[in-house]
């Protein structure tokens, strides 16, 4: 479904990846699991068209994305819930989900609400606060916001970066059981994720991403019994 080759990205100067080449095949969960600053963002920025590589390919569905816009790579059927959630949070939440579909056409409206009730049945927090002003919301249903509103787009690539990035256990559990839930639902999943520990139970197939460099690639399972890995990601001897 998404064939990455050879991907070299920069920031001015900086060198952020030299050659990154990982693929996703469709209906599963790949995670890319790494260190701040490996460029795991930086890979999925660029997948989704808000960074331009140096030089590499990518490929969605066997068609070339590397220089297309932003809007026209949703409008194909891959979408993005950023990194630090981005949602706007002056808006309700009722607000942001509608903009999920901007790039829908009209004549899809009466699939727009049904993926809306869909992504609302997911998130059953979010039908309460529907006027709600999105950012009197708390971490956890931010981030469900944010990935409420990617699903808006009926993507059937779903780009997810951090999901998990400053919530309480708790909530990160009810995060990666909803991940798993949209996955079996049908739709395919890139997981960027500093939690590797989650990260590898979600996922069917994991790359491990170092200084802009992948080192690591296999099976999730196989790769979190890796003694490197246990050593390096997962906190264990």
């Amino acid at each position: 479904m998404l064939t990455i080759s050879n991907l070299v990205v920069n920031y001015g100067a900086i060198r952020a990846l030299h050659g990154v080449s990982l693929r996703v095949d469709r209906g599963e969960i790949v995670t890319l699991i790494g260190c701040n600053g490996a460029g795991k963002s930086t890979t999925l920025r660029t997948v989704s068209g808000l960074l331009r590589p140096v030089s590499g390919s990518i490929e969605f569905e066997g068609q070339p994305i590397t220089r297309m816009a932003a809007h026209t790579i949703v409008r194909r059927g891959l979408a993005q819930a950023p990194e630090g959630r981005g949602i706007f949070a002056n808006m309700s939440v009722e607000e942001n989900l509608d903009l999920g579909a901007y790039a829908r056409p009209a004549a899809d409206r009466a699939r727009i609400a049904e993926d809306r009730e869909r992504a609302l049945g997911l998130f059953p927090r979010l039908r309460e606060r529907l006027k709600q002003n999105a950012g009197t919301l708390s971490g956890g249903e931010q981030q469900m916001l944010a990935i409420a509103r990617s699903l808006l787009a009926n993507p059937r690539l779903l780009l997810l970066d951090e999901p998990s990035l400053g919530l309480a256990p708790q909530v990160v559990s009810t995060i990666f059981k909803i991940i798993r839930e949209i996955n079996q639902a049908g739709t395919t999943i890139l997981l960027v994720e500093q939690n590797a520990h989650m990260a590898l139970q979600v996922a069917h197939r994991a790359y491990v991403l170092q200084v802009g460099r992948i080192v690591m690639e296999g099976d999730a399972k196989e790769l979190a019994s890796h003694d490197e890995v246990r050593r390096a990601y997962l906190g264990l001897g």
